[in-house]
């Protein structure tokens, strides 16, 4: 199994982000998505769209149960809060995208790091 795969990684930082996230803060997400773009992400771009991908489903979709599960009714009072309209899809949404960013920016900088630390030769 190729681990550089960055749908693999994109599973593993969901699957971690969300077991962590259950007895750590909500920033331990960065911790694990800056760990595995440090140790597995091949490329920037790669690390940065797993983090992405994985760290916003890991907020993305307990949101959308959570809101589904009640109707809508808290997301919809915590979206006229914000100038989302109101809107409970809005706010789920708004959820993933931060939770992406976070995640996203915290492999990407795992990423640079280890290139940083590791420059690859280059053959002249």
């Amino acid at each position: 199994m190729n681990w550089r795969n960055p749908w693999l990684l994109l599973l593993l930082i969901l699957v971690l982000s969300s077991a962590v996230q259950l007895d750590l803060p909500w920033w331990s997400l960065a911790v694990v998505s800056f760990v595995v773009g440090f140790t597995m992400a091949p490329s920037g771009p790669a690390a940065f769209g797993a983090g992405f991908g994985g760290a916003g489903l890991s907020w993305l979709l307990p949101a959308a149960w959570l809101s589904y599960q009640n109707n809508g009714l808290l997301a919809h009072r915590v979206a006229q809060l914000l100038p989302l309209g109101g809107s409970p899809v809005a706010l789920v949404v708004l959820t993933g995208v931060v939770a992406g960013l976070v995640g996203g920016l915290a492999a990407l900088s795992g990423t640079w790091l280890r290139q940083a630390v590791r420059p690859v030769p280059q053959t002249h």
